[in-house]
């Protein structure tokens, strides 16, 4: 089958600055892929060279096997970007913001292409505002056009950069069910977000990027057990959880005052088939539990030890 987007060896400067330092990166089609990263590590410039909003200084792009410089006109159909600037014309509806892209992708007027224009608006919460000047909208509502635009030609690929900064819940529900059904429809969704918990629960599979490298690809629950571990939390008046390897919280100083002589206390396992043992050992010790909490591990836990060991590589190397 071939790949949705397919990046090989791809580099990018600007000035002094590699924004993309030799990116490999292959998404199937009919992913739900998270594309995640601090501020610059190149997700942005990637996606602006899919969309050919700029060029590779070298490598190789394809967009459903259509090469982004030698076939752009093929590939730029097979892709929908919603961007995270709020960029829109202001002298237009949002119907005829709409109908004005569709016409640039050459979709010619019909019973067909007004349906789906009006399926995306009804999914979307725009129908109300489908009338509207784009000028009179609130930044939310910009937020969902520009979603609209990105969907109106049918695209089988689909690139949301930050598509929920700024917004509120409402939209974000709306956003990620009707998201999710495009994706189960068959077409490739392909996330970058600051939302962390957004790319647990929708993405199949992860890349993280860093000084634009890839330090990181795999599936979600693979990154998850890969890199991250349960977590026990307990709360007792004695200090012997130190004597076993546990960790003390810090707390605030007026918390303290209230819970003068109580401690959280932490540590980290693998399997929930140790928290007998850990227990066990913990009683013996002769500590009164007063609370208890296990947690489970989560993509921000991952996303900061993978950035925290990247930068120990780099201090070393230097």
């Amino acid at each position: 089958m071939t790949p949705a987007i397919r990046v090989e060896q791809v580099y990018k400067r600007f000035g002094s600055v590699h924004a993309l330092n030799g990116v490999d990166l292959t998404i199937q089609a009919g992913e739900f892929f998270g594309l995640l990263g601090p501020n610059g590590a190149g997700k942005t410039t990637l996606i602006s060279l899919l969309a050919g909003l700029s060029r590779p200084d070298s490598g190789r792009l394809a967009v459903m096997g259509f090469d982004v410089e030698t076939d752009y006109r093929s590939a730029r159909r097979q892709l929908g970007v919603v961007p995270q600037e709020l960029v829109f014309d202001p002298f237009f509806t949002v119907r005829e913001t709409l109908e004005i892209q569709a016409g640039y992708y050459g979709i010619d007027p019909s019973r067909q292409r007004q349906a789906w224009i009006d399926e995306i608006l009804e999914n979307l919460d725009l129908t109300s505002k489908a009338d509207a000047n784009m000028r009179t909208l609130s930044g939310g509502m910009k937020r969902r056009v520009l979603v609209a635009q990105a969907l109106v030609h049918r695209p089988p690929v689909i690139v949301l950069d930050e598509p929920t900064a700024g917004v509120d819940v409402e939209l974000r529900q709306t956003l990620w069910r009707f998201v999710r059904r495009l994706n189960e429809d068959g077409h490739t969704i392909v996330l970058t977000t600051h939302y962390l918990e957004e790319a647990e629960s929708l993405c199949g599979r992860i890349a993280m990027l860093k000084a634009g490298q890839v330090v990181a690809l795999d599936t979600t629950r693979n990154l998850l057990s890969r890199f991250s571990s349960h977590i026990l939390r307990l709360r007792t008046t004695s200090d012997k959880p130190a004597q076993l390897g546990m960790t003390q919280e810090q707390v605030a100083q007026e918390s303290a005052t209230q819970e003068c002589s109580s401690s959280w206390w932490t540590c980290g396992f693998a399997h929930f088939d140790e928290i007998e043992s850990m227990l066990a050992r913990i009683r013996n010790a002769g500590c009164v539990i007063d609370e208890l909490e296990i947690g489970k591990p989560d993509l921000e836990d991952v996303f900061v030890r993978v950035m925290q060991e990247q930068h120990h590589e780099q201090v070393r190397a230097a």
